[in-house]
């Protein structure tokens, strides 16, 4: 396997300004983001033309790149309004496009080719012959299909100029590569243009066409049976043996979800990634981040198809974990004053209550709200969601750090499968 040539990219979800903000602050070198149109993503609030203008240049004031998701498998009727989004594009001037039909991918081409394209997984390229010919189409990155293994990764990467990149973390698709026709059938939400309800996460039971008020569970299970459910994607151990195969940028999921979720994800790979390039021999996973993934996620990891393990991507027929997940509290907005700071509450939170800090560095830090003041100027005892506080806590604090109830945190032995 060869070694990169630069330092791998990490590229994190941004599904609305709040969660790029959150990306950038917890150490993203890239998102990938989505318009109101023409993305996989239609539930993820997204970006008006104006509102990802703005992204752009806040990004790029940051020094992180912007990539726009453009990946629909498009409809005849849709090619004039698609040829006028490139066109904006085209102006606003993301560092690329991510592409998946190949008829979009020539229009970009030849409407706007001084923005670079970006091969979507939606693409499921699996070999050497086909990245050399999405390059001949001017592609500059390949997203591989999921189903490839870390073995064949590497050898697609030894082969090609073209920057390679995958998936690491987050929720996989029990579909091929990702193109599945579940949600079309039972709800007429079409998941290869963004609508997808999710029916793999469903509970399913078997009926007898003779006996249809006969219904047999899968399993002897008193939740019911998730015949497709499939382990989340996790990678944090092996960072190492990523970077070696030749990948340039390690991609997490998730532009649906929260802010708590995409602050934790994005804080522990910045930090393995960092830890690596500081000692590659020295390398070693820390308890802290699996800590860190296991308090953030109701499902087990898995290592996916990377080491061709037949259990990691069987499918995972237990919904719950043991212990307690932890509850996100508030964001903080505004620094004003010493240890005091405007926050935005998302869920209730109570003076003397012992919380925990998400700092963009290290363990998360255990403090305590010692007093909290209402927008009117009056001490409160009690904040409730969507309100905005000032807070005192022990220390100083950033803006955008994120605040948890520490209380709630009870550490379940990190990972469970696909260790």
């Amino acid at each position: 396997m060869r070694t990169n040539r630069g330092k791998v990219e990490l590229l994190a979800p941004a599904g609305n300004m709040e969660k790029l903000e959150i990306a950038i602050h917890y150490g993203a070198d890239a998102v990938y983001l989505g318009g109101k149109d023409f993305s996989l993503r239609n539930f993820s609030g997204n970006f008006s033309l104006d509102e990802m203008a703005e992204a752009v240049k806040m990004a790029h004031s940051r020094n992180v790149r912007v990539y726009v998701a453009c990946n629909i498998y498009s409809r005849s009727s849709e090619e004039q309004a698609i040829a006028r989004y490139l066109d904006a594009l085209g102006r606003i001037g993301p560092d690329a496009l991510i592409i998946a039909d190949p008829g979009i991918v020539a229009m970009a081409g030849d409407r706007i080719a001084h923005i670079p394209i970006h091969l979507s997984t939606q693409a499921n390229t699996t070999s050497i012959g086909a990245c050399r010919f999405w390059e001949r189409q001017g592609v500059s990155r390949v997203n591989l299909a999921r189903e490839l293994t870390l073995s064949d990764i590497g050898e697609i990467a030894s082969q090609t100029s073209l920057e390679i990149e995958t998936f690491v973390h987050g929720a996989m698709c029990i579909s091929y590569s990702g193109r599945c026709l579940l949600s079309s059938f039972l709800t007429r939400r079409d998941s290869n243009r963004g609508e997808c309800s999710h029916p793999c996460r469903w509970k399913y039971a078997v009926v007898e066409e003779q006996r249809p008020d006969m219904v047999h569970p899968f399993m002897e299970d008193e939740r019911g049976s998730y015949i497709f459910n499939s382990k989340d994607l996790c990678m944090i151990e092996h960072i190492p043996l990523l970077i070696g195969s030749g990948i340039a940028s390690l991609k997490i999921e998730g532009r649906m979800k929260g802010i708590n979720y995409l602050a934790s994800v994005v804080k522990v790979y910045r930090e393995a990634i960092d830890s690596y390039y500081e000692n590659p021999e020295g390398f070693t996973v820390k308890k802290e981040w699996l800590e860190e993934l296991s308090r953030i996620n109701s499902r087990e990891y898995c290592t996916g198809f990377y080491f061709d393990d037949p259990d990691s991507v069987s499918p995972n027929y237990q919904d719950e974990r043991p212990g307690t997940i932890h509850r996100f509290v508030g964001k903080i907005v505004e620094k004003t004053g010493p240890q005091t700071m405007k926050v935005a509450v998302r869920n209730r939170i109570l003076v003397g209550d012992a919380v925990e800090i998400l700092t963009k560095k290290g363990p998360a830090v255990q403090d305590r709200v010692i007093s909290m003041i209402d927008k009117k100027g009056l001490d409160t005892a009690v904040a409730q969601p969507n309100t905005v506080v000032t807070m005192t806590l022990s220390r100083d604090y950033e803006p955008l750090d994120l605040i948890r109830h520490a209380e709630e945190m009870t550490y379940t032995g990190g990972r469970r499968s696909g260790d």
